[in-house]
Formats: C-alpha cells, structure tokens, sequence
C-alpha cells in the first residue's frame, strides 16, 4: 500500500511537529551534541527525529510528554550515529576529563562514545539521561516507566562495563 506524500495527507499533524521542532529543537541538538560529540552529527540527529515524527502513523497517540520523548529520541538517535561511525574523526565534547591532556582527552571521549555505542541500548539510554543530560535516577525511572533500584542496578552494571573498556584502552596506550 502506498501513502501519498506527507504533506498531502496530515497538515494538521505538519504544524504540530513545526510547534514542536520551534520549541524543542536546542533540546533535541544539545542532547545528540553530547553524545556524538560532533555538531553535523547533531543536526542529522535532530533532522532523523523531527522528520520520524513527521512520517509517524496518523493514529498513533501524541507523546503525553514531548519534551521527555523528544529528549530519549535524540539520544537513541544519537546513540545509532555513533555506532554507524565507529572510526570517524570527530569535535571533541564540550565535557573534558580532567587530568589529562587534550589528545588524551578527546581519546579518552572517543573511546567512551564507542564503548557507549557497544553497550546495550536501553543501558546507553540510561547512561546518556543521568551522565549527559543530568537526570536524577528518580526522573530517568519516571521517564522510562521504571523501577528507581532498575535505574540504579542498570546505571552500576553500565558504568562497570564503560570502565573495564576504558581500562583496557588505556592499557593498550600505556
């Protein structure tokens, strides 16, 4: 079965998405920016999820809270760039680890988007909402419908797993 174009069918939901890309957009790009580390990466991401609501079934509900929604799209978004790219240059994140210096910091940011990307995803969520966006293990459990101990054990295994990567890199480097 073929649709019509977009545009054609649901300029309802059109002007729905625009509200929500005029009110939403710096969300949706900081949160991929500090993942993908990169702005072009960033702009594709928020390009992905803009247009995956545009081309959204027509009956399917609104997000109840298009901010949190928004925010988890861009970081799975996010999460698929940085796994597609594995071995691409990138602008280093805004973040910097303290104590070393840049070229071992932009290796070291290198190494934790990639261990990111080998992570489970919804690990990598969890991750990305409490390490880069800030979220308390609280509203990441409110988010994602589930347990706070669930984010907690999630959050622990996750860091367990990025530090023993990290730790085998650095000793590749040592």
């Amino acid at each position: 079965m073929r649709s019509a174009p977009v545009e054609e069918t649901i300029p309802g939901l059109i002007d729905g998405v625009e509200g929500l890309f005029r009110a939403h957009h710096g969300l949706v790009f900081r949160t991929a920016y500090r993942i993908t580390g990169n702005a072009t990466d960033a702009e594709d991401v928020l390009q992905t999820v803009f247009l995956r609501l545009v081309r959204r079934d027509e009956s399917a509900p609104p997000p109840e809270n298009s901010e949190g929604y928004l925010r988890r799209a861009a970081i799975n978004a996010a999460l698929d760039v940085v796994r597609a790219r594995r071995t691409a240059e990138t602008v280093p994140l805004a973040d910097s680890l303290p104590g070393r210096g840049d070229s071992d910091q932009r290796e070291l940011r290198e190494c934790l988007r990639h261990s990111l990307a080998r992570l489970n995803p919804q690990w990598a969520e969890i991750f990305a909402l409490r390490f880069f966006e800030g979220h308390s293990n609280l509203e990441i459990a409110r988010m994602l419908a589930m347990s706070q101990v669930r984010v907690a054990v999630t959050l622990h295994r996750a860091r367990r797993r990025l530090q023993k990567e990290i730790r085998s890199f650095m000793g590749e480097k040592l």
